[in-house]
């Protein structure tokens, strides 16, 4: 029974634990909280391999690039998407939230405890600063993504331009990339249960009782989502990409999973590197790059989420918005995403940054701030599919994946 078990695709496991995960919180109601430490324990696993993945895969991804003029390309083509779809997910947010309004009528009382996330105390300047380590080490063992990022992509472009001398180094990348995904291969195969935990917590922690009060907010954040991942995406696939949608989604199902129950797009970056190149057939050059960087940037539910919030706020304060204030929305909450830690919770620091540059009160942070778990796990899952996305994309245009494999994502 234990070899049928591991004999099968992990994404059929991921998905009979999240089934049994959500029958067994239910049961169990709020004394599920038990289960939460093997959760908690997957989610650090995994985030273990997180900044190493991103050294190495990066700068590997880099060097096998061969060429700094062909990695400019693809990063140009990369920011490219990674923006485009960050604006059409925002707009899409204030759609929804223009058309159904889900803050009029609203009327909540503030639990007298609540927590209301301070606004950034740094200037654009100072997080532009912040982006350059001054020690890449200290940066790396605190989990500064993009600083290590930084370092990665200059110290890449280094043994690119150092030739055959940087060779041995390249090599060593390599080795290096090849070590970490066997690792995260190793730490998988406790997705289920991890999963399982998280679920039945999730089910029996909040219930559908917390959603009664905010319930056409928790329906736009995930009708926003749905239309993304049913809409938006496949036509990148299909416009761009010229590949078929369902293979697609066969072969990123394991990042999806992971990324849901987990609410951390961090977390899920070592299973959706493994999918995009291993299901999709992309380079390991371009998924490499683009993931990793997807990862950071690419935030298009969070994108989505905070235009919903913000015309939210507004509508529930009976603040009206101008068409500058709109453009503040568009130009703000797409620069959030870009900055919101791939970790749980991040969307509600950012959302500050966005409440505060159209003059909605933060206190419109505590109305969601009880279910933003909830709303983050759909979001997460939409941040982690379009990294695949533009992994794709641009693997076609660079002519960098492997289309026999990425068809045959429904064999795996």
């Amino acid at each position: 029974m234990l070899r049928a078990w591991f004999a099968s695709a992990l994404w059929k496991r991921v998905l009979l634990a999240m089934i049994c995960g959500v029958i067994v919180g239910s049961v169990l109601g709020e004394n599920a909280v038990a289960l939460k430490w093997i959760g908690d324990l997957f989610i650090r696993a995994i985030k273990m391999l997180v900044i190493p993945l991103i050294f190495f895969s990066l700068v590997s991804g880099m060097t096998a690039v061969g060429d700094i003029g062909r990695l400019g390309s693809v990063g140009g083509r990369a920011l490219l998407v990674f923006m485009s779809t960050a604006l059409i997910a925002v707009t899409l947010g204030m759609g929804l939230a223009t058309v159904f309004q889900p803050g009029v009528g609203l009327s909540i009382t503030l639990p007298v405890d609540t927590a209301i996330p301070p606004a950034p105390d740094q200037s654009l300047i100072e997080m532009i600063t912040a982006l350059v380590p001054d020690n890449p080490v200290m940066a790396m063992a605190q989990g500064a993504v993009l600083p290590v990022i930084i370092f990665s992509v200059l110290l890449g472009m280094a043994i690119l331009a150092s030739g055959e001398e940087g060779a041995p180094i390249a090599r060593a990348m390599n080795a290096g990339s090849v070590v970490m995904q066997k690792m995260t291969i190793f730490v998988m195969e406790l997705a289920p249960f991890g999963v399982f935990a998280l679920i039945a917590w999730v089910s029996g922690t909040f219930g559908f009782e917390a959603l009664i009060p905010l319930s056409k907010l928790v329906a736009l954040n995930y009708a926003g989502c749905a239309i993304i991942l049913a809409i938006v995406y496949p036509l990148i696939l299909r416009l761009i990409a010229r590949l078929p949608v369902v293979d697609f989604y066969r072969g990123i199902i394991d990042a999806q999973a992971v990324a849901f129950s987990t609410a951390s797009s961090n977390a899920a970056l070592p299973v959706t590197l493994r999918c995009v190149e291993r299901n999709l057939g992309v380079s390991h050059a371009v998924a490499s790059f683009t993931v990793a960087l997807g990862a950071t940037i690419n935030m298009n539910g969070t994108a989505m989420y905070l235009g919903v919030i913000a015309l939210f706020g507004a509508q529930a304060y009976g603040i009206e918005l101008t068409a500058i204030s709109y453009a503040l929305i568009a130009l703000t909450a797409t620069l959030g995403a870009i900055g919101a830690a791939g970790v749980p919770g991040s969307g509600l620091v950012m959302m500050s940054l966005v409440l505060s540059s159209i003059g909605v009160p933060l206190e419109t942070i505590a109305f969601v701030a009880g279910i933003n778990h909830i709303l983050d796990m759909a979001r997460t899952m939409t941040n982690v599919s379009g990294d695949a996305v533009v992994a794709v994309a641009v693997g076609r245009m660079s002519g960098e994946i492997d289309v026999e494999e990425y068809v045959s994502a429904d064999d795996i």
